[in-house]
């Protein structure tokens, strides 16, 4: 089982993980990190337990607050979905004036037909 060295909060931790997982061992350390440096930069030097205690909470707060916005998102997403769905969809107008002109086409064709017809 691989061993990685880790940095957080100034400070260095070797941890194991399953082989092949170090690179994200590493990147979550680094969202750790991420919020571990400002406390140490603001409270200075603390026990180690409530440096990681502290930065896993907020972690968690900005994790908590991502998972409301994506209920929300996903909310609004279906209500959109929803109302698409309900929704007569508009015809552009360069296709109105296609089909206008195919259809003067035709009538002149018919025109032409029955006036040979008649002939």
């Amino acid at each position: 089982m691989p061993e990685v060295d880790i940095h957080i909060g100034g400070r260095t931790f070797q941890v194991a993980c399953q082989p092949g997982e170090e690179h994200f061992l590493r990147a979550a350390a680094k969202l750790l990190d991420n919020e571990a440096q400002p406390l140490v930069q603001q409270m200075g030097r603390m026990p180690e337990s409530r440096m990681l205690l502290m930065a896993a909470l907020m972690l968690a707060d900005r994790m908590a607050a991502l998972e409301d916005e994506l209920r929300l998102v996903k909310s609004q997403a279906a209500t959109l979905q929803a109302q698409a769905a309900g929704e007569v969809r508009q015809v552009p107008p360069a296709v109105i004036d296609t089909l206008g002109e195919i259809a003067a086409r035709v009538e002149a064709l018919a025109q032409a037909v029955e006036e040979r017809a008649g002939a």
